[in-house]
């Protein structure tokens, strides 16, 4: 299978998460009018545990890419957060009983960053560039939040 990446929107994307970015006006500006504030902008779900920031400093990949893996975390919503301006890709899958249906790739914009909503089907993180350097804000606590899907047949993902 081979499938083509868009650009990353937030109506494209709402069945999978949010999309993290400055769009449109501040909900408030704020240090003397100085700082806009784009206030709660994800959706954080955790069965239990709590939120946590991690850092991951993934290896850039390139186009046309081979998805092999997904992943989804059931006690958990997941955010990536570039620490940088680089596009990086997202690989998403609807649920198909409990296993990944056909995927979706998009591409972020400099200054977008993604949060999956809890047990959403996605790629690894996958930077297109150096750096691979993210904040990761997901669920710390007890148990295994992971459930991976090797598929048959890799997913091949290219440019338009």
């Amino acid at each position: 299978m081979k499938i083509t990446v868009q650009p990353l929107t937030a109506l494209a994307f709402a069945p999978f998460g949010d999309v993290l970015d400055c769009a449109g006006e501040p909900d408030k500006l704020i240090n003397a009018g100085l700082c806009g504030r784009y206030h709660d902008r994800a959706t954080l779900d955790f069965s239990d545990g709590q939120a946590g920031i991690s850092l991951f400093n993934a290896k850039p990949r390139s186009l046309p890419y081979s998805c092999a893996l997904l992943e989804r975390h059931p006690d958990g919503s997941q955010a990536f957060v570039p620490m940088h301006q680089n596009p990086f890709l997202v690989i998403v899958a609807p649920d198909a009983g409990g296993k990944p249906g056909t995927p979706l790739a998009f591409i972020t914009a400099p200054g977008q960053a993604i949060n999956f909503y809890k047990g959403t089907w996605h790629g690894v993180l996958t930077p297109l560039s150096a750096p691979g350097l993210f904040a990761v804000i997901d669920r710390i606590g007890p148990g295994t939040n992971l459930q991976e899907h090797h598929l048959d047949t890799p997913v091949i993902i290219d440019a338009p």
